[in-house]
């Protein structure tokens, strides 16, 4: 199989990391955590480079790309650790292209694609941990539309966020919504993360709410898996620089008057870590060549990439702050961010621990060596 990138694919790339490096440096990216954990105006940035549009057809004012593409744009935020959800226009532009009306779609898609519209999915409840099939909020048929009732939890921007791809009970069954958060019995209580971001807790009370599919539940799970893929995808890029800032200091920093990257011991850790991240970037490369597979395909490939990740996450990130030493965990110094978001991404859409219940519920009585 052949993983080289094309040339738009580079260009793509290119152009991602020259505005990570010139436009969101670490002192604007503070600057944005410490006054709430979103800016409006560098989620305008992203929209003039045409990001958010990717996987929105062109006949609808977007790019037409696919996984590929959102992979490698995703690498380089993660190395910036960008903290506005662009991982959410990607979920909300597939998602009303695939599965809403053409009426919603010239509503919204268009300007999703623009950046004039911030959609993010809304699926979390305080009780279902990470499960997609125990949803509590309902819905009910008012007139000629819907309305929704029930809460939801660490919604990424949500106090930000111009509308929300809500799932809900509706005839028993999962169904999946759209609803403005300006509209009547709309709250939303805003907060800071751990990682420098911004989520929120939602509640509809009745709130008009537009019908995008009743087959919420295909939806629901098509969405989280491209949740998945581009949790990978930035994982990868977090933890690319996380190694690259570990040498650099490890090559200045010195011990008994000699550089510490000359220390045996301490060269087999960063190989381990080298190790981690490479076997962390092929298994993002699986995920997102699986998007567009058959359903059980794509959600089993999800799970086990994710579980993957999860791991070289935390080992990643623990080794790199151990090498660093007590600076390590500063907030004055770039690499406790990168641990916090990688500390953050793993829990995202499904932690480790239920990613492997996943693995296991899907394999096979012919799984294994033998099969």
């Amino acid at each position: 199989m052949d993983f080289d990138f094309t040339d738009d694919q580079e260009q793509l790339r290119d152009a991602v990391r020259k505005w990570v490096d010139k436009g969101y440096d670490f002192d604007r990216r503070r600057g944005i955590a410490n006054s709430g954990g979103f800016s409006r105006e560098a989620y305008g940035e992203l929209a003039e480079l045409g990001l958010t549009g990717l996987y929105i057809p062109e006949a609808d004012g977007g790019l037409g790309m696919g996984p590929i593409e959102g992979m490698v744009v995703l690498e380089e935020l993660g190395r910036g650790i960008v903290a506005e959800p662009f991982a959410h226009a990607l979920i909300s532009g597939a998602v009303l292209a695939h599965y809403a009306g053409a009426d919603l779609k010239a509503a919204w898609l268009p300007r999703i694609a623009s950046g004039e519209a911030l959609v993010v999915l809304a699926h979390q409840e305080r009780k279902a941990r990470y499960r997609l099939d125990a949803t509590e909020a309902t819905a009910a048929a008012v007139g000629a539309g819907h309305t929704v009732t029930g809460h939801k939890s660490v919604v990424p921007a949500g106090d930000q966020a111009d509308a929300f791809v809500v799932p809900a009970q509706l005839n028993g069954q999962t169904a999946l919504f759209l609803v403005e958060r300006q509209a009547a019995g709309v709250s939303a209580r805003g907060y800071g993360t751990q990682d420098g971001g911004r989520a929120a807790e939602l509640s509809f009370s009745n709130a008009p709410a537009t019908l995008i599919t009743a087959d919420g539940q295909t939806a629901l799970e098509h969405a989280v898996d491209i949740g998945i893929a581009a949790a990978c995808a930035e994982a990868v890029g977090v933890m690319d620089k996380t190694l690259a800032v570990t040498v650099e200091y490890m090559n200045t920093r010195k011990q008994f008057n000699v550089v510490i990257s000359s220390f045996q011991a301490l060269r087999h850790r960063v190989a381990d870590m080298k190790m981690q991240l490479e076997l962390a970037r092929s298994m993002s490369y699986y995920a997102s060549l699986k998007l567009n597979a058959p359903t059980a395909e794509r959600r089993a490939a999800m799970a086990r990439a994710k579980y993957q990740l999860g791991q070289s996450m935390r080992f990643v990130g623990q080794q790199a702050v151990q090498l660093h030493g007590g600076i390590g965990v500063t907030d004055e110094y770039i690499v406790s961010h990168y641990f916090k978001k990688l500390t953050q991404l793993e829990m995202t859409f499904g932690d480790s621990l239920h990613q492997l219940g996943e693995v296991s519920s899907r394999m096979q009585d012919t799984a294994g060596v033998f099969a």
